[in-house]
């Protein structure tokens, strides 16, 4: 009954959302809450949605000072060169805008990190996307298949994540899947071409050349119409080494992200705008932003809370592995692939590979499926899981983007699903795991 209750609540969020019966933000709050009275946990709802809270207060708050850091690099004018260096080089052609954002998307997400990632993207971007009257949801699905197909780093976390649980080697099991990181890089470029070549049938071909010899205005750029200078050209050599220090932090040092974003944004504004109106201004710009997508954060802790705190995610995970058949036990590599995709978008990561993965690669080892082979196929559904409404950063890209999660997930499904079975094929014919043991 629990795991009925559990997939019920879940289906219930996602169609709500989807169907934009209910924002997200209402949906996160609203759906679990009415579930677990349902289910008979009113006695200690508070104390799991606290908890949930609390547990993604971290993530909350370094989402809300990144967004208003980048928000004053933006307004700023550090991003000028990046903007007008690919308005030069693309020079209106529609399908070299995507999939120059797919390979400007695949680099940045190098450093494993999605936030960031998305900070940096749809701040070159998104000017250029809105000043071409491009649909920004190609964006935002180009954006994070790239991140997905980096996110197998082993500083990406899914990959240090399958490896501790099953207590493999990280690095071995990152060797072993570089052919089908590739081939899934690969297939993000080839999706961004399609992408590309469907706006230019959709746009006047006559209106995208004479937009683009139109030079981007700041309005385009920073969103700011009122006409007041807050560009700081003076200072863009300072702006660039705080960033860079700032991403250096953030991959090599020890100081939480919390803490490191909010050092970073206090800087920034009070040498770029020393004037406190000046100050309250730029704050006030980007507030709304930065608000809606913490807000969305602590609201999934909610919906987080709610599933860890009633053991929804261990009924969950219990019933899908105890209804594998055992003469399916030969083919416990691609059922974990196949488990993999759903569950990573229903759970968050954690529960799913320190939860259910270990019960899978057990059951697989009386039927000669290594660990190694099980890490590897449970990597296949990384491809949709930031799909998932679990996922902190995706609301930062939404956010920023501008756009609504439902719509975000219903254009974006089909082709991070197809990722998901090309990242698969290629683990087949490269022997990366096998379709069938002994």
């Amino acid at each position: 009954m629990l795991s009925i209750l559990a997939f019920s609540m879940v289906a219930t969020f996602m169609t709500l959302i989807m169907t934009k019966r209910l924002s997200a933000l209402v949906a996160l709050i609203l759906v679990p809450s009415l579930f677990a009275l349902l289910g008979g946990f009113a006695a200690g709802l508070g104390d799991m949605m606290l908890e949930g809270v609390s547990n993604l207060a971290p993530t909350g708050v370094m989402l809300l000072f990144a967004i208003l850091y980048f928000g004053v690099m933006i307004d700023v004018g550090l991003f000028d060169p990046l903007i007008n260096a690919v308005v030069k080089l693309v020079h209106g052609d529609l399908v070299k805008i995507t999939v120059g954002s797919a390979v400007l998307g695949l680099v940045v997400a190098m450093d494993g990190d999605g936030t960031t990632t998305y900070m940096i993207t749809v701040s070159a971007l998104l000017p250029l996307y809105r000043h071409m009257k491009m649909d920004v949801r190609v964006m935002a699905c180009i954006l994070i298949m790239a991140v997905a197909a980096m996110n197998l780093l082993p500083w990406g976390g899914p990959t240090s994540r399958a490896a501790t649980a099953l207590g493999i080697d990280p690095r071995e099991l990152f060797v072993s899947m570089i052919p089908a990181i590739i081939v899934s890089a690969i297939w993000v470029i080839i999706v961004a071409y399609i992408l590309g070549v469907k706006e230019r049938k959709r746009l006047d071909s006559a209106e995208v050349e004479r937009l683009s010899n139109v030079p981007l205005t700041h309005s385009e750029i920073d969103g700011d119409d009122s006409g007041k200078d807050i560009r700081r050209p003076k200072l863009f050599w300072f702006n660039m080494t705080l960033t860079a220090g700032l991403m250096g932090t953030l991959i090599f040092g020890d100081l939480p992200l919390p803490v490191l974003f909010m050092l970073a944004f206090a800087i920034a504004i009070m040498v770029n705008y020393p004037s406190i109106v000046d100050q309250k201004e730029r704050m006030a710009a980007h507030a709304g932003n930065a608000l809606a997508t913490a807000g969305l954060v602590f609201a999934a802790g909610i919906f987080t809370g709610v599933l860890s705190g009633t053991h929804m995610v261990d009924a969950m995970a219990g019933t899908v592995t105890n209804a594998i058949p055992e003469s399916f036990g030969p083919y416990m590599a691609p059922i974990t692939a196949f488990i993999s995709m759903p569950f990573t978008v229903l759970i968050s990561n954690d529960a799913f590979y320190f939860g259910m993965l270990p019960i899978l690669a057990k059951a697989a080892a009386e039927f000669g499926v290594t660990p190694m082979e099980i890490a590897r196929a449970s990597l296949v559904g990384q491809q949709i899981h930031l799909l998932s409404p679990l996922v902190a950063s995706t609301y930062l890209l939404v956010g920023a983007s501008g756009i609504e999660l439902g719509d975000h997930q219903r254009f974006t499904m089909k082709w991070a699903f197809s990722a998901c079975i090309v990242f698969f094929i290629a683990c087949i014919v490269f022997g990366i795991f096998p379709w069938r043991v002994g």
